[in-house]
């Protein structure tokens, strides 16, 4: 392991261990009753239902889940996990396949720019659990020969949904990045538009399409997360959330466990994103944040 690696890997374990501290310090001098300021509350109650000791969500990882026996919390929320995952990575695989696709026709004519940019950014208002149940009414209207449409696959239409926006922005920016003299050279020489894609703006769209793919894996992970718990999918993390909160006057401590989970396979699709850009970073000479 290099030294910057090394590095930050202890500093994100300090960081949780900072996280930590602040936790069990300020349940242990907060007032229980949360602070209040103007009549509003400002930073939460310190009661075991609203914050339990972290050794005591940590202890839940180990309990036995109620009506399956056998399977531990652990279990329970990995296999959840899992599941959620996979999800979100077909969002995200369909989500920057059509933010590429995008970005290209937005490059190539000046005319579709101006005509599709303002759709996309306007995609972006629709409010997420409103259109979840719609997605997954029309999905199950879908009948071609044999095939069936599953609520899984609405759910990775949420996902994808929130994932090709940063990719089409950041790409478009990427695609437009080259200096006019590289382009005119290539045009000196007889270059075509799709050679010079290929040899001269993707390459060059690296730097600002890594930290969208970023953005995009991170918003296909919510995207799941918040349509498994509007659609009503059972097997996912999100749905699982539901279900433990409402435990939580029994169990305050295990509703967190979900939670974690959720931040779990968030680091998990941030991290994959980290193997793509060793893999390209002889293209990265500067990343441009999305």
């Amino acid at each position: 392991m290099s030294r910057s690696a090394l590095r930050g890997v202890l500093l994100g374990a300090a960081g949780v261990v900072l996280l930590v501290v602040i936790w069990e310090v300020y349940k242990a001098l907060g007032p229980s009753g949360g602070v209040v300021v103007g009549g509003l509350t400002v930073l939460p109650r310190t009661t075991d239902i609203a914050m339990p000791h972290v050794w005591d969500m940590a202890a839940s990882f180990g309990q036995a889940v109620q009506g399956n026996k056998g399977k531990t919390v652990f279990g329970a929320v990995l296999e959840a996990s899992g599941f959620s995952l996979g999800i979100a990575a077909v969002g995200w695989v369909v989500g920057v396949v059509v933010g590429l696709l995008l970005a290209i026709l937005m490059q190539r004519f000046r005319t579709a720019e101006s005509a599709v940019l303002p759709w996309i950014v306007l995609s972006q208002t629709v409010p997420l659990i409103a259109i979840a149940p719609l997605v997954k009414r029309w999905g199950s209207q879908i009948e071609i020969g044999a095939f069936s449409w599953e609520d899984w696959m609405s759910v990775a239409v949420i996902a994808s949904y929130l994932a090709f926006f940063p990719v089409s922005v950041g790409a478009l920016r990427g695609l437009n990045s080259p200096d006019r003299i590289h382009v005119e050279l290539f045009r000196t020489y007889s270059v075509g538009w799709w050679r010079t894609l290929f040899r001269l703006r993707l390459p060059a769209s690296v730097p600002y399409l890594l930290p969208a793919l970023r953005l995009a894996a991170a918003n296909a992970v919510i995207g799941t997360v918040v349509a498994e718990v509007s659609i009503g999918l059972r097997g996912g993390i999100g749905r699982m959330i539901i279900e433990f909160a409402q435990q939580a006057s029994g169990d305050p401590a295990r509703t967190w466990a979900p939670i974690f989970g959720a931040i779990v396979v968030g680091l998990i699709a941030a991290g994959f994103i980290g193997l793509i850009g060793l893999v390209l970073r002889r293209f990265r000479r500067g990343e441009v944040p999305a």
